[in-house]
């Protein structure tokens, strides 16, 4: 037995989906025209990770920072250390990023041959997951880089954040642990 709706509530129902798909391509549209940037600077207090780094350890040996930029302002961050091998907490990622750094300087002017992300943050929905994927995109492209790794502190929403976009916990340090999104 099939029921038949009143022809008004059929109008409303199909007016109420039109509405939501807008507002869903509204929501999200930011996403189609934003890109990445590399930054010179970033509001520290803005970062939930590790707030206490400022940027000149940040854009320090090794080290960059790089946003999604949309309309000339920036909606997510993620700053990044270029190493040879695995950190376990951000003092030995200083070191490991400088002596990377130091031993490349004098040959082909490329960091370390790892990406370490040791924070990253969003101020709009969605923008966690893209400057992820674009960073991703940035690596595959990169010559001299063949892994990304992070350094991330031990919580559930760090934790849910790699594992939601496709990362592997490869180790659990004392403060920290490392994920690693795979590069092919």
């Amino acid at each position: 037995m099939k029921k038949k709706f009143n022809p008004r509530i059929k109008a409303r129902l199909r007016k109420n989906r039109q509405v939501l798909s807008k507002n869903i391509d509204n929501f999200f549209g930011w996403i189609k025209g934003a890109k990445l940037v590399e930054l010179k600077e970033c509001n520290t207090d803005e970062d939930p990770v590790r707030p206490e780094l400022d940027n000149k350890f940040r854009t320090g040996f090794g080290r960059k920072i790089f946003g999604v930029e949309y309309k000339g302002e920036i909606h997510a961050v993620m700053c990044f250390a270029y190493t040879n091998e695995i950190p376990k907490s951000v003092e030995e990622l200083e070191k490991l990023s400088t002596d990377a750094f130091l031993q490349t300087a004098m040959r082909d002017q490329t960091g370390g041959q790892i990406a370490i992300a040791y924070t990253v943050w969003s101020k709009k929905k969605g923008g966690g997951k893209l400057i992820v994927k674009e960073v991703f995109k940035k690596i595959k492209k990169s010559n001299h880089l063949n892994r990304l790794v992070t350094l991330s502190p031990l919580t559930e929403m760090a934790t849910n954040f790699h594992e939601r976009n496709g990362a592997k916990l490869i180790q659990i340090n004392e403060t920290t642990q490392n994920f690693e999104y795979k590069v092919m």
